[in-house]
């Protein structure tokens, strides 16, 4: 195993020493399941969701809470058919067959014909179910969830990215999951996604087969302070020094969104500076977008000569409040703006553009802080 001794984790979770924060989201998360509620969390992507749902996991067992957990990443899937596949490899990853309940698994899931293989590095199980029919699809789901249910545990399954279920091409998947998971009493869902329209829409929509099924949780940046507080401490448990005023120069450049946050203090420490000023952080700043700079001119092959230009509108302006102002469309020559309003909803699509909303108003950004920064230097 090879140790990492950089504490600004970019990906996974590696225990709670080298976590921030999110007790509010926790505390939410438990409640939640000890009152017999199913959760949908929704933010944005790579604003700390996925190591929420980890930390939340390892909560449970430092508190010896009687839960057991499965999660599954729905992002993938592309039908019905990947949805009950990833479904099973959930659960065998939760209880592999060398337990007593993997063999009892295994026993159920034989039933439904499966073709069982390993992947030759993780080692975790693939699984192949062929299928003749919608029915057996159905039926198959129901005995994974009963097989759950039967066991007398109470259980927690996350289901990640579950926005996805809306592309599939079965038009009654969501009545037909909502069918079978309304009765099921040890099971509790956190139905988890990262694009806010459609998740509001599945579980806000009187005419959906979800709605008013569950509380929400709405996944935030952490406020600056808990995390300037969170980032010292790290570097001095290495016995580095990093001044307050390179702190926010940190979490404003990285709008205190948790991934790009992460990034650039991971990059600050493996330069292996003692002492930290700003010259370091920005230079470390320079070195991430230099190194995906390719990446971002890729994006501009990707889309039209109009939307590039918007996008480096929106990032020069840092964030827009009113993308239909006349100063904003004077200044950056977009036109009208009915042309604005398709600009922005054909890039919120794409998810180069980010709406975030607050009781006020709903504020526009470029979704990609590092694409962000990176525009405003390139087109000063």
């Amino acid at each position: 195993m090879i140790h990492i001794n950089n504490p600004f984790i970019i990906k996974g979770y590696r225990g709670s020493e080298l976590f921030c924060d999110r007790q509010n989201e926790l505390s939410m998360l438990l409640i939640n399941a000890q009152n017999g509620l199913d959760t949908t969390l929704i933010s944005p992507r790579r604003m700390g969701k996925t190591g929420l749902l980890m930390r939340f996991f390892d909560y449970l067992k430092e508190e010896n809470i009687p839960f057991e957990t499965i999660y599954i990443d729905i992002y993938a899937s592309r039908s019905f058919h990947d949805f009950v596949r990833l479904l099973a490899e959930g659960i065998l990853k939760k209880f592999p067959e060398k337990t007593s309940l993997g063999k009892k698994f295994m026993r159920v899931l034989k039933g439904f014909r499966p073709i069982i293989s390993y992947d030759p590095i993780s080692g975790e199980a693939r699984i192949q179910l062929m299928f003749q029919s919608c029915e057996e699809q159905e039926y198959t789901l129901q005995g994974l969830l009963a097989f759950l249910e039967e066991q007398n545990i109470s259980m927690i399954l996350v289901i990640d990215e579950f926005q996805q279920i809306l592309d599939y091409p079965e038009t009654n998947t969501e009545a037909l999951l909502r069918s079978c998971m309304q009765s099921l009493k040890n099971i509790h869902f956190i139905f988890c996604g990262s694009r806010k329209a459609m998740m509001t829409d599945i579980f806000s929509n009187s005419k959906r087969p979800f709605y008013a099924s569950t509380s929400y949780i709405a996944l935030n940046k952490i406020e600056a302070r808990v995390y300037g507080e969170f980032i010292k401490q790290q570097f001095e448990k290495y016995k580095r020094i990093i001044d307050d005023a390179s702190i926010e120069f940190i979490l404003t450049w990285s709008k205190c969104h948790t991934y790009y946050t992460q990034c650039v203090c991971n990059m600050l420490f493996s330069m292996g500076e003692k002492n930290i000023g700003i010259d370091q952080v920005k230079k470390s700043c320079i070195q991430i977008i230099k190194q995906q700079e390719s990446v971002f001119l890729q994006y501009r092959q990707l889309l039209t000569h109009a939307q590039w230009n918007y996008l480096i509108a929106v990032a020069k302006e840092d964030t827009v409040e009113q993308i239909t102002a006349q100063k904003f469309l004077q200044t950056y020559q977009i036109g009208t703006p009915a042309n604005a309003r398709r600009l922005n909803n054909a890039l919120i699509d794409k998810e180069l553009m980010l709406a975030v909303e607050n009781k006020k108003t709903t504020v526009y950004q470029v979704y990609d802080v590092f694409l962000s920064r990176w525009l405003q230097t390139e087109y000063c």
